[in-house]
């Protein structure tokens, strides 16, 4: 498990459940999965804010240096899209942060980002993980979380 402690980040503050999952961008589940319902939330199990930090930083190093990719960042304020994505996966795993930023839909429109390039992202973040010696079940429950918004960040083709 991840548990070097870096520094805070700016923007978390305490929230309710229902605004983490709106932020997220899903509805408040009423079910909890039962092979979990015992366990801390994931964003503790993960290690909490440090970890997450650590994680996203490795991810986007990985990803900047990626050819494949890379350029769909061209343009960004790289900052930003490292504080939003900490802020993402903080709120979309229990913790208490707030996300600062669009939906993903909105957040990716203007983005030609195609399945491919989705997918290589996502096996960045596994081999993030992996580095960082994240258990197999926190990382299957991460990739659980952030799977289904491949829909609102893939563009669609135009007919």
């Amino acid at each position: 498990m991840l548990s070097l402690m870096l520094g805070g980040m700016a923007g978390c503050a305490a929230t309710s459940a229902s605004h983490r999952a709106e932020a997220a961008g899903a509805a408040p589940s009423t079910e909890t999965p039962t092979d979990t319902a015992d366990l801390p939330s994931l964003y503790t199990r993960l290690g909490g804010l440090p970890a997450i930090t650590l994680v996203v930083e490795g991810l986007l190093e990985r990803a900047f240096s990626d050819e494949r990719i890379n350029y769909t960042w061209a343009g960004s304020a790289l900052p930003r899209v490292r504080t939003r994505l900490i802020e993402f996966i903080c709120v979309a795993t229990g913790g208490d942060c707030i996300y600062t930023g669009r939906d993903m839909e909105r957040a990716h429109r203007h983005l030609t980002i195609t399945g491919e390039q989705f997918d290589v992202l996502v096996q960045h973040l596994i081999s993030t993980l992996e580095a960082a010696r994240v258990p197999a079940r926190e990382q299957g429950e991460l990739l659980a979380l952030l799977g289904p918004l491949k829909d609102a960040i893939v563009r669609r083709e135009l007919p």
